[in-house]
């Protein structure tokens, strides 16, 4: 996927729900992310929902293919992860 990304612009993952915590949060499994991540699920979700987790890109090294995106936390994940890409408003594009 050839984006041009920018920091700022709005992007979007796809997570599995692996359990509901007691806490109401959710531990999710984002594609080529290998560490915990828990997030606010949608009502009535449930593990092995997948859901879309939308963030802000923070950083971009396209030598090694990766992008840091804001979602609550930074997450650092290959580009081809992306589904969605929005430029950011604010971009001088």
């Amino acid at each position: 996927m050839a984006l041009n990304l920018d920091i700022g612009d709005e992007v979007t993952l796809s997570a599995t729900i692996l359990k509901l915590l007691q806490s109401g949060r959710a531990s999710v499994k984002i594609p080529s992310y290998d560490f915990p991540f828990a997030i606010d699920p949608p009502a009535n979700a449930k593990p092995g929902d997948r859901v879309a987790v939308t963030g802000h890109v923070t950083g971009v090294d396209l030598d090694k293919g990766r992008v840091t995106i804001k979602v609550g936390g930074l997450v650092t994940v290959d580009i081809v992860s992306i589904l969605a890409w929005k430029p950011s408003p604010h971009g001088a594009r």
